[in-house]
């Protein structure tokens, strides 16, 4: 069966798509068969990344290794059994079209709560979640106390990731890897930023997650994403000297990639 990889959390902005392409596509560059879903069916940002990507490779002529990448199947309302849910269908359908090709399945889902993010969730071996670095990204896995230095209590998505974990284990299945990870980080060095080391640190043994390095703010995310390119392809296009931030930029896409363990990979890059 293929390891599902889920990118979610309830909030906008946290660089849900920015991963899911650089880890669906480091995976595919290091030789692993990669699905990919995005379950924003509105901006659909995955979807539109994968579909500049083919585009781009298509009018250079390039064959770079990429996510096989496949939009929800429509679904006839009425071949429905009572009472089953449509999207329900249609993501394991997807699913399931995928599966027999993959060793990896990644799914990116949208940045509010919806019926297909709580399934997915559900579904996920390894659960990954960008979080800006900011106490209102933080109230969404928590409540904290006015000083932010108690933590009062789980939140709405941490909830959400508590009711995907008790339907596993009903299942039978795996517990879910779940990563936190601290995303779009700024240079400086800030008393809140400190105070929100400690708070994920403190979070992290009470409700079980871990907390894995992500990217920092840079400018070349914005620049990849209408070509459809990820910091490893640069090399191919024919960037023959990577920038300082382009180096560090790669080191913590390793990094990361190290961080999540993932099954029978070994970081090549």
């Amino acid at each position: 069966m293929a390891h599902i990889i889920v990118v979610g959390n309830e909030k906008g902005g946290a660089g849900k798509s920015t991963v899911s392409m650089h880890v669906a596509t480091a995976l595919a560059r290091m030789g692993h068969r990669v699905g990919a879903l995005d379950l924003d069916m509105r901006q659909k940002t995955m979807g539109r990344y994968c579909d500049n990507r083919r585009r781009y490779l298509e009018g250079e002529g390039l064959d770079l290794p990429s996510p096989r990448y496949i939009e929800l199947p429509q679904i006839d309302q009425s071949s429905l059994a009572e009472g089953e849910n449509a999207y329900d269908v249609r993501l394991s359908k997807a699913v399931s079209e995928l599966e027999p090709d993959s060793d990896f399945i990644l799914i990116d889902c949208p940045g509010s709560h919806t019926r297909l993010s709580q399934v997915a969730h559900s579904l996920a071996d390894t659960l990954v979640t960008p979080l800006n670095d900011s106490f209102i990204d933080f109230d969404l896995l928590a409540r904290i106390d006015n000083d932010g230095e108690k933590i009062l209590g789980p939140s709405v998505y941490s909830e959400m990731v508590w009711n995907a974990r008790q339907l596993r284990a009903q299942a039978g299945l795996k517990p879910i890897d779940w990563i936190v990870l601290r995303n779009r980080l700024g240079a400086q060095q800030m008393i809140n930023k400190m105070k929100m080391e400690k708070a994920l640190e403190r979070l992290s043994k009470r409700i079980g997650f871990r907390i894995a390095p992500g990217f920092s703010e840079r400018v070349v995310f914005r620049e990849l994403f209408p070509r459809g390119l990820t910091l490893l392809d640069l090399k191919d296009v024919g960037v023959k000297q990577l920038n300082i931030s382009n180096v560090a930029a790669r080191q913590e896409l390793r990094d990361l990639m190290t961080a999540l363990a993932l099954p029978e990979v070994t970081i090549r890059f």
